[in-house]
């Protein structure tokens, strides 16, 4: 079973286990038990990517088959986003807290030859919570531009993607109110 559709009904699961150990048989799992344990959903706006936004819906996807303790997607109209995303200068992420922030694509590295995609999908690596690897191979997405213009290799390694797994893992079981603080910037 794949780990979506598995942990909501681990979520109603450990929360009915939780209500019948703390003795209150009727009580119900509240909105905040299942959102908890839930796959958090970090939703980001690239309205303002320009050019580049077919390589950051395209950079979320790759994260989306890559891990599955959170999910990107596409904010609604008049939702606020987790992810704000701009396109100017050199590329970079400012995060803000553990799966918020903003993503510069930067029209500088593209014009040097980086590859969209790898871009997006990198800098939306440092929301999710991981740090520069440079200097690193072109398999490691974040060794970013060290890997030089010719790599266009677009997905997290291994160790990048338990990393993601862990770090929202932890934010599952993390009580609310306590965000895990992450400033990068690259």
């Amino acid at each position: 079973m794949h780990a979506r559709t598995f942990i909501p009904a681990l979520a109603a699961a450990f929360a009915a286990s939780l209500v019948a150990a703390s003795g209150q048989a009727n009580a119900a799992p509240t909105d905040a038990d299942a959102q908890a344990l839930a796959a958090r959903v970090v939703t980001y706006d690239a309205s303002a990517s320009a050019e580049f936004r077919a390589a950051v819906d395209r950079g979320a996807a790759v994260w989306n088959e890559s891990v599955d303790s959170v999910e990107l997607r596409p904010a609604a109209a008049g939702q606020r986003a987790n992810i704000r995303v701009a396109d100017n200068g050199w590329p970079r992420a400012l995060t803000t807290s553990l799966g918020n922030g903003t993503v510069y694509i930067g029209r500088q590295a593209v014009t040097q030859g980086y590859d969209t995609v790898r871009i997006s999908a990198h800098e939306l690596g440092h929301i999710l919570g991981l740090p520069d690897r440079k200097p690193g191979p072109c398999s490691s997405l974040m060794s970013g531009s060290s890997a030089g213009v010719a790599c266009k290799n677009p997905y997290p390694d291994a160790a990048e993607r338990a990393e993601v797994e862990d770090n929202f893992g932890a934010a599952l079981t993390r009580p609310a109110g306590v965000p895990r603080q992450v400033v990068l910037v690259d």
